[in-house]
């Protein structure tokens, strides 16, 4: 089994025999996305707080945290299906894809709009959130296919 998106190989296992997962071991098994997600926002009030742009370095953490639940939300929505023993229709993770991304996407964008010229900064850190997940994820599944 692959490490995609940092899921614990035993919660996936679990998930699969039918046990009911839990929010708890899901951020339990996010500890590496949380401390990339940390590394990036303090880095952000590190390099924007001395240049006084302290704005920047929120709304950069805000873009963050909301990619963090995104990608929490989407792990425990992915460990549930897993549990339930079903198989999922296309259309129905189609719709819980775009269900999230309308919300996460929408959220970033009202706070653009609110705090407009600053508020920017979140659609960027949610870009960013995402661009790094992306590479979490990807690397495993190279590593794992160079070897077959």
């Amino acid at each position: 089994m692959t490490r995609a998106a940092d899921t614990s190989d035993t919660t996936v296992a679990a998930a699969l025999a039918g046990h009911r997962p839990s929010l708890g071991r899901v951020l339990r098994d996010q500890k590496r996305v949380f401390f990339v997600a940390l590394v990036i926002v303090v880095a952000s009030f590190w390099i924007c707080g001395p240049m006084g742009e302290w704005a920047v370095a929120v709304f950069l953490a805000v873009g963050i945290g909301i990619g963090l639940v995104n990608h929490i939300v989407s792990e425990y929505s992915l460990l549930k299906t897993l549990a339930s023993g079903r198989e999922p229709t296309r259309g129905e993770m189609t719709r819980q894809a775009l269900v999230r991304l309308l919300v996460v996407g929408g959220g970033a964008a009202a706070v653009a709009v609110v705090f407009w010229s600053t508020g920017i900064v979140t659609l960027i850190g949610l870009a960013l959130f995402r661009l790094i997940t992306l590479v979490m994820t990807s690397i495993p599944l190279l590593k794992e296919l160079k070897q077959q």
